[in-house]
């Protein structure tokens, strides 16, 4: 069960947020559930194709149990119109005044980008935490990371590296701890999507969590 009262303390326990695009409304409930029956009920529709709000509203109808989140959040426009879908969180690729307000004033949880020390302490002045480190791999990956984490982690600052994220390379990024958790389409690439390759999804979301469960520290007696 998907605890929809702490949508981001959510994200830290999936650890793995599959970031898609749907390019066709009916798409989005299998979707979905192939991801639920896999042990990652967890999704991030991004608002780049003209059916994303509608997906989103049909994921928090059908698949109450799924913490459907909205990606790609630019303006305070999109903010609004994705809560109104039943977006349980809110991502953005940077960071926007108007964004964080819209998201405060529709009680949104939501994670701004950022790349540089400035951008992490504006969000700081915001009063966020979680932030989404994007595009990763361009701006230097899990060394950036390491290095922001020096002056940032007494600030309780943590982040979702997103953008180059994959299969290879989630695993050293999970392994900061700085990290609450990686987004990445490999899971779910929009043309599997689009050609209903369900198995193949899920798959892949097994093998995620399959990652998530190694990577957890032994339980002591």
């Amino acid at each position: 069960m998907t605890d929809h009262a702490d949508p981001l303390g959510e994200l830290a326990r999936f650890q793995v947020i599959p970031v898609v695009e749907v390019e066709h409304v009916d798409d989005a409930v299998p979707l979905a559930r192939a991801l639920a029956d896999a042990g990652l009920p967890v999704i991030e529709l991004t608002l780049r194709t003209p059916a994303a709000l509608e997906a989103i509203e049909r994921v928090a109808s059908a698949c109450p149990d799924v913490l459907v989140g909205a990606g790609t959040l630019l303006d305070a426009r999109m903010v609004v119109a994705a809560s109104v879908a039943g977006a349980r969180f809110g991502v953005s690729p940077g960071l926007s005044r108007g964004c964080l307000e819209a998201a405060a004033e529709h009680d949104l949880p939501f994670v701004p980008g950022v790349v540089t020390p400035s951008d992490a302490i504006a969000a700081l002045d915001a009063g966020i935490r979680h932030l989404k480190f994007f595009p990763a791999e361009a701006y230097g990956g899990i060394r950036t990371l390491q290095a922001l984490a020096g002056p940032l982690s007494a600030t309780g600052v943590r982040f979702m590296p997103t953008g180059g994220v994959t299969a290879a390379n989630a695993g050293e990024y999970l392994a900061l701890p700085s990290v609450f958790a990686v987004g990445g389409t490999w899971i779910a690439p929009r043309a599997d999507i689009s050609a209903g390759r369900w198995n193949d999804i899920a798959e892949r979301a097994t093998a995620a969590t399959e990652l998530v469960r190694s990577l957890a520290p032994e339980a002591t007696p």
